[in-house]
């Protein structure tokens, strides 16, 4: 027979030999999954040759496709606006949305800036002068503020919000009166004449002092105007509104102060007012009837007598409207003022966004740090700035995170003996990983996937998801001295086991109806499959944004194969430019031919532990490495966990053992401690100690324990995500949020109408629904002495009033058939509507003057008045308009009356035209928990339902509709996509494994982890929100890495349940422990946000779920697996010899073959992993191992000096 050519180290370039006969049956028979398996692995053995021969191509390709893809990142793009992240992309309220938006635009109608105070002492009493003269004093101090910007001044009187400007013929009146008219301010001043001084307009008339409303009475200037203008008009327009002398006739908070007016009440007593009597009820601005701040908009923390009489309160509220930025920019295009400066919308915004940050700012320090009381200051840009802050990536936070990574993976992998050491593998991996993140994050921002606040957080975390390439040779099934393209085999199987279910997590993820979360996990799943290392490379990495599949297989297999080469030039480690002190060789032992019978290596890994003997040669300082004939094996004892799987002995971790005299090996000699790894601790302490009867029960009652417990916690968990938990504790914006949570829990919405349905008809149906919408329990009912301040009662009461006032002057004779210009203005005002008839061809006829009323008996406006006294009503009453909120679409044409004008055209109104958007202002009360959300959401629903029977198309508007609907369905959603993605789970894991008994501990053992991390989060207050909810769906993806690997070994080993328990557990201990410890090294950084909610929602849920992947995987599924788990996939049925020499007490559980008792001195005894292949057809990859026809052979009748050329086993030169 040829003699074999001798051992060597497979070199970078080795190409596996062809094929020379065809396989044979040896032993056995094949199942279907293990053909399937070992197809892959055919194909992954073949790439992985090829990546070897071409490694540096390979390396720097994926290299420039990285860092193509990750340059995509300057093109991402980081999404703050509430709206996009919290609502679904098509959904209900998406829908509501964009009606809004289409008919009214993008913006609010205002945005508001509030100042809240409450008292140092918990608990005292705030409705006292003295506290109401902070309040003033800091307000005062707010509504001061002026920002320089593009050259010009802006104030508070420029930027308010006005609401209901009259129009005015007289052009000098008019300017006055655009300078004079008030901001709107709702504060608890406003009760008393110091509410004045907050308004900063004022105006100059020759012969007396600047007009402001600290001393404008409108009574006596309209009548000092009176002769110089026709104000007959506007004067109606002011008795209408009820202004009477405005501030002018209101009690002095400080009856002492020198302009104190001689009209205020306590102007001469000079007593003090009863602050708690003037502000129940509520308070006005300087029109009683439209404009009456609730007494719930001022106070809070209110306590009653049995009578109802206030008698005390905590908390004080004053709230500051200004334009939006699209409203300022039109009133203030085309003047002279922006003239210069290219005046635009984005300008505006600045200028807004200047003057609330510095109204924050000095309203926060107008109180002495000594002072009984504190303000608390608020504006919707402070809202924005913590959201931009929210979405800033750390890069302290992140460079920390690799650079643990960095040490750990090159701590980890750093060996005394060179030629075993993979520093820089590690270092290598973890620089490939952080370029994989950033190249999937820049594809998924290439493809239009914005980011946000979850995404930029979560990041931080990635860097450990994304383990480094970690020992990718060296463990158990994959020894340092194989080539690269012999660990892609296995790590195929794995891959390809936890990708597609890890993917099914993900897009389970994605069904949750919140885009801002659909962000984060295309993020998340664009970038899939990261230097992906399984259980015979390293660390498994969990969850995260990971580059594309190519990573796994391509990069770090051209890594190790430079590593390889480096370890054959005997290189150092890191230091690569010097060579290695040791010389030490690694063993490869390469395909040899053996005979006509031929067995595929590289198809089916079947391990089985056997004896090797391992001679070290004096001469040549080799060590010779003798591995049994295939026909030499016997079957294992049935011994479960013999002697010989945890004797001191054997070791699967290298194929060396080395014998070499004293002298030759100090060299090379690690430390003691250094034999001590967690490969070593699983196979000698932790599986003998695990699967341990006693042991296994104690682990069975601990987690029964852990999930009864955690079933109770799960009762514990409540719905709801606040601001108060997004904003850091501790700060300012938190100290308002809380404050305000606790004491003005009031939230503005609105009950919108939409178009296609008449309006005019269905004017019944509109005040039902105005009727049930308001006695839901959460709705602020308005005073009783106050009428419904919604735009159908208002235009109503008006057409009533004018009616009225018609009807006095038709009976005094002022008005006739043929005149109105005697009578008052709202009576020719109604004259001009009474002639209406709504038809075009003839829209006039006299006759109806007293033959019909605006309004009927039934409290209805005739339909075919309806268009027609709108345009009226909308041009005449500004400031009922304004007060209604009503915001129509299309807005009615303005319509001017002139009551001297008698002409035909005066007569003819134009209609509006058919509304298609009308809305009903509400308040919510009394929201504080989500419960109360979910209920009045609930309410509004089922009103709109209603109305929708009717006839009537409507919707509830307003944040809590917008930001609390989710939680309608989102425990339904949550279950539904975990029952799914579990279901998706078996099926994929069957379909891959071929085993749905092992698919189904699999996902019992995920289900487990859902429950107990859910419960969990109840014991540690954690509330259920969309970013938890992903979390708990994401943890049946990552919990995949925890099981799959050690469920996988367990059925491609062989013997009884405790022992291939045993042997998954020592093949996979490790990687698994050092993927969670990266883990837990990355979520370390996390732990240093700045954000409470990044802290208590990632770090805590994330470091929880790693700690329960941890014990799940190694701990209670090798437990279930060595009770419950499935018969292997091959059973091995050996033909014995009777020359084989069986040892009379079998001493392994392992396949042993026969050999003499007593051996040479110079042999010792090594127990090594061996494939048995099996006899699947040709593979593309495979190559062959013929079998030997030489007879049976025993190591006793060798010398120590003919080893190189007896037996099968190749030797060593």
């Amino acid at each position: 027979m040829t003699r074999s050519p001798p051992l060597r180290e497979l070199p970078p370039n080795y190409t596996p030999p062809a094929r020379t006969a065809a396989p044979q049956i040896l032993a056995g028979s094949l199942k279907a999954p293990l053909w399937l398996r070992a197809y892959f692995q055919g194909l992954l053995f073949s790439l992985g040759f090829g990546i070897q021969r071409h490694c540096g191509k390979v390396l720097f390709l994926g290299l420039l496709a990285f860092g193509a893809l990750a340059l995509g990142l300057r093109v991402a793009i980081i999404e703050t606006n509430l709206e996009q992240l919290w609502v679904e992309v098509g959904s209900r309220v998406s829908q509501e949305l964009h009606y809004t938006k289409e008919k009214l635009g993008e913006e609010a109608a205002y945005t508001s800036q509030m100042l809240i105070q409450t008292s140092r002492q918990e608990g005292e009493n705030i409705l006292t002068p003295e506290a109401l003269g902070l309040h003033l004093q800091a307000a005062l101090t707010a509504s001061k503020v002026q920002v320089s910007l593009y050259g010009k001044s802006w104030d508070l009187n420029k930027i308010c919000y006005k609401s209901g400007v009259p129009l005015i013929e007289n052009g000098m009146i008019e300017r006055m009166i655009e300078k004079l008219f008030p901001c709107v301010i709702l504060t608890p001043l406003d009760c008393f004449w110091e509410g004045a001084k907050l308004q900063g307009g004022s105006a100059y008339l020759p012969g007396r002092p600047d007009i402001q409303w600290t001393n404008l009475d409108p009574k006596q200037l309209l009548e000092e105007l009176g002769p110089f203008a026709s104000l007959e008009g506007f004067r109606e327009l002011l008795d209408k509104a009820q202004v009477g002398q405005a501030y002018m006739g209101r009690p002095c908070l400080h009856p002492d102060d020198l302009h104190c007016p001689p009209s205020a009440p306590n102007h001469h007593s000079r007593q003090a007012p009863n602050v708690a009597d003037e502000l129940s009820g509520g308070c006005h601005g300087f029109s009683h009837k439209f404009m009456h701040w609730q007494e719930e908009l001022l106070l809070g923390g209110t306590a009653r007598n049995p009578q109802g009489q206030l008698l005390r309160a905590e908390a004080l509220q004053s709230t500051f409207l200004l334009m939006s930025p699209r409203q300022l920019y039109e009133h203030f295009r085309g003047d002279y003022q922006t003239h210069d400066i290219g005046w635009s919308e984005e300008q505006a915004g600045t200028v807004l966004q200047a003057w609330q940050r510095r109204f924050v700012q000095l309203a926060q320090e107008a109180l002495p740090e000594n002072a009984s009381q504190q303000i608390h200051a608020f504006s919707s840009t402070t809202l924005d700035d913590i959201l931009h802050a929210f979405s800033e990536v750390s890069a302290a936070r992140v460079v920390g995170g690799y650079l643990l990574m960095l040490v750990y993976a090159c701590v980890t992998m750093l060996r005394w003996d060179c030629a075993q050491s993979q520093g820089a593998v590690g270092l290598a991996g973890v620089l490939l990983v952080a370029l994989a993140v950033a190249s999937g994050l820049g594809l998924c921002a290439l493809l239009g996937v914005t980011f946000n606040a979850a995404t930029t957080q979560v990041l931080q975390d990635c860097r450990a998801d994304s383990a480094p390439v970690a020992r990718l040779h060296g463990s158990s099934s994959c020894p340092l001295s194989a080539p690269p393209g012999a660990a892609l085999p296995g790590s195929g199987n794995r891959c390809g086991s936890h990708i597609p279910a890890g993917t099914c997590h993900h897009r389970a993820s994605a069904w949750h109806p919140s885009p801002g979360l659909h962000g984060r996990v295309s993020a998340a799943h664009g970038p899939q499959c990261g230097p992906h290392i399984h259980q015979q490379h390293g660390r498994l990495p969990h969850g995260c944004p990971r580059s594309h599949p190519c990573t796994a297989s391509l990069l770090p297999a051209a890594i190790l194969s430079l590593d390889l080469q480096r370890r054959h030039c005997q290189r150092l480690d890191v230091l690569c430019c010097f060579s290695s002190p040791c010389s030490a060789q690694v063993i490869q032992i390469l395909p040899q031919e053996l005979g006509d019978r031929t067995v595929p290596v590289g198809i089916a890994h079947l391990t089985a532990t056997v004896q090797a003997f391992t001679h070290c040669e004096a001469s040549s300082q080799h060590v010779v490495t003798i591995l049994p004939p295939q026909a030499h094996l016997v079957p294992p004892p049935s011994d479960p966990l013999g002697s010989e799987l945890f004797s001191p002995g054997g070791s699967t971790r290298d194929l060396l053992g080395q014998e070499e005299k004293p002298r030759q090996k100090a060299a090379c000699r690690s430390l003691p401690c250094a034999h001590w790894n967690l490969t070593h601790f699983a196979r000698y302490q932790f599986a003998p100690l695990l699967l341990q009867s006693q042991a296994k029960a104690i682990v069975l009652v601990l987690f029964a324990t852990l999930l009864g417990l955690s079933l109770y916690g799960a009762t514990l968990v409540q719905d709801g995500l606040a601001l108060t938990d997004v904003v850091p504790r501790g700060t300012k914006e938190h100290a308002f949020l809380s404050a305000q949570l606790r004491y003005f829990s009031l939230y503005e919405v609105a009950l919108v109408t939409q178009g296609g349905f008449d309006y005019a008809h269905s004017q019944r149906a509109l005040f039902d629904l105005h009727q049930r919408f308001s006695s839901l329990k959460a709705v602020l009912p308005p005073p009783a002495t106050q009428a419904p301040r919604t735009w159908l009662h208002y235009y109503r009461n008006w057409l009533q009033g004018i009616q009225a006032s018609f009807d006095q002057d038709w009976a005094s004779g002022r008005i006739t058939r043929h005149s109105y210009r005697n009578g008052s203005e709202d009576g020719a005002l109604a004259y001009k509507l009474l002639i209406q008839t709504g038809d075009s061809q003839e829209p006039l006829d006299f006759s109806q003057l007293t033959t019909r009323k605006l309004v009927d008996g039934e409290g209805l406006i005739p339909p075919e008045l309806f268009y027609v006294g709108l345009t009226v009503w909308v041009s005449s009453d500004p400031l009922g308009l304004a007060a209604s909120q009503a915001n129509f679409y299309p807005p009615p044409p303005e319509w001017l009356h002139d009551k001297y004008d008698t002409t035909g055209e005066n007569l003819r109104i134009p209609p509006a035209q058919p509304l298609e958007f009308a809305q009903f202002p509400f308040l919510l009360r009394g929201l504080q928990k989500t419960a109360d959300f979910v209920e009045a959401i609930e309410g509004a629903r089922a009103a709109c339902a209603e109305a929708g029977q009717a006839g009537v198309h409507a919707y509830p508007s307003g944040s809590p509709f917008l930001f609390w609907e989710q939680y309608l369905g989102l425990r339904r959603c949550f279950l539904l996509a975990i029952c799914i993605l579990l279901v998706c789970t078996f099926l994929v894991c069957a379909l891959l494994l071929l085993n749905p008994w092992m698919a189904g501990l699999i996902v019992l053992v995920l289900a487990m982890m859902t429950v107990e991390l859910f419960g969990i989060m109840g014991f540690l207050g954690i509330k259920l929100s969309a970013i938890p909810v992903v979390i708990l769906v994401a943890s049946v993806g990552i919990g995949i890495e925890f099981t799959v690997h050690v469920a996988l070994g367990f059925l491609t080993t062989q013997g009884s349940r405790n022992l291939r328990a045993a042997r998954a557990l020592e093949h996979t201990f490790a990687p698994v422990t050092d993927g969670a410890i990266s883990t837990l090294l990355g979520l370390l950084m996390l732990a240093g946000s700045n954000f409470d909610f990044i802290v208590r929602y990632f770090f805590v849920v994330l470091t929880v779920l790693t700690l329960l992947g941890l014990l799940h995987g190694l701990v209670l599924l090798p437990v279930l697996l060595s009770i419950l788990g499935p018969p292997p996939e091959a059973i091995q049925m050996y033909k014995e010899s009777p020359e084989v020499l069986t040892p009379p007490a079998p001493q392994g559980a392992g396949l042993r073959w026969g050999a003499s008792p007593s051996l040479p001195q110079s042999f010792a005894r090594v127990t090594t992993s061996m494939t048995v292949a099996i006899h699947p057809p040709p593979l593309p990859g495979a190559y062959i191992h013929p079998a030997s026809d030489e007879p049976p052979w025993s190591p006793a009748a060798t010398s120590s000096g003919d080893l190189s050329s007896r037996g099968p086993g190749p030797t060593t030169g």
